[in-house]
């Protein structure tokens, strides 16, 4: 398979769900993407469910990414998921990174979290993972349709 090349960044936003204060790991993955030429939009720490779709829809991105660290992510992404395809964004690509024990991950993938990254996951991993799949979502040029 060739690669398309893209007209335009991938454009990735990239959230703090709820009361996780630790941003640190959130803010690494950042600079990774952004040095890999994607548009990051972070969003900073205690993000709401609706802020996170609002923020995703009006900066019309291809990825939207969480970081959690505070155990609450499952509540979080069952607020999140329905708000989100509400606003349009089922085609977008949803990964999730962080403190996520292996039992959550199908629940996660079920929800429709296809990238799932625990603490520890390699950079480069992330990165390809977003440029493999979010690759068809931003090669056509605007108004041409998606391969």
């Amino acid at each position: 398979m060739t690669a398309t090349p893209r007209s335009r960044p991938i454009r990735v936003v990239l959230a703090k769900p709820g009361l996780d204060g630790h941003d640190q790991g959130a803010k690494v993955v950042v600079r990774a993407l952004l040095a890999a030429g994607m548009e990051v939009i972070y969003t900073g720490l205690r993000q709401t469910p609706e802020a996170v779709a609002r923020i995703a829809r009006d900066e019309d991105v291809d990825v939207i990414a969480l970081s959690s660290m505070a155990g609450s992510h499952l509540a979080f992404c069952r607020r999140l998921a329905p708000l989100l395809e509400e606003a349009g964004l089922s085609d977008k690509l949803w990964i999730i990174g962080g403190n996520l024990p292996r039992q959550d991950h199908d629940a996660l993938r079920a929800l429709g979290f296809a990238g799932i990254f625990p603490t520890g996951a390699r950079l480069d991993d992330i990165r390809v993972f977003i440029e493999r799949n979010a690759r068809s979502r931003v090669s056509a040029a605007p108004g041409e349709a998606h391969a």
